[in-house]
């Protein structure tokens, strides 16, 4: 099972402990989006100073995913702090797909209502350091990934 996923930003290198352990089934979803190459190119959509950074949809407007289907909740005890990654979802729990925000700060009111599937270990600048806004001027891409 992959360890971590690196995501190569337009602001550098993003390092993401993957955390099998608490989403099992998110977690491999990411890694296999990752590996068909679905996020490259894709931009932060939605970034919010002091909350989060949130990407993964596929059209740049944050209502698209990918053609697989919606994954059921995997609500877990990892608390949304500094560097926790997390799936997006709309109002339906069970409707995380391919859209994920990363914490800047701590957001523990997401505690168990939405599935933390890894954190930042390395490269949290390079979060810190996208273009804000909803969505932004200038988005930030992923440019690739990288699973290891």
């Amino acid at each position: 099972m992959a360890e971590t996923l690196t995501l190569h930003l337009t602001t550098g290198d993003v390092v993401i402990k993957l955390r099998p352990d608490l989403a099992p089934n998110h977690v491999a979803r990411i890694v296999e989006l990752a590996g068909e190459g679905f996020y490259d190119n894709v931009k932060f959509h939605r970034v919010i100073d002091g909350f989060m950074a949130q990407g993964g949809c596929p059209d740049g407007t944050g209502m698209g995913g990918s053609k697989k289907p919606d994954l059921a909740q995997e609500f877990n005890s990892e608390p949304h702090v500094r560097g926790v990654c997390s799936m997006a979802r709309s109002q339906n729990p069970n409707s995380a797909n391919s859209q994920f925000f990363i914490c800047f700060d701590d957001a523990t009111f997401l505690d168990r209502q939405y599935t933390a599937w890894g954190n930042v270990i390395e490269g949290m600048e390079n979060v810190d350091a996208l273009p804000k806004g909803e969505p932004p001027r200038e988005p930030g891409r992923i440019v690739s990934t990288t699973v290891a």
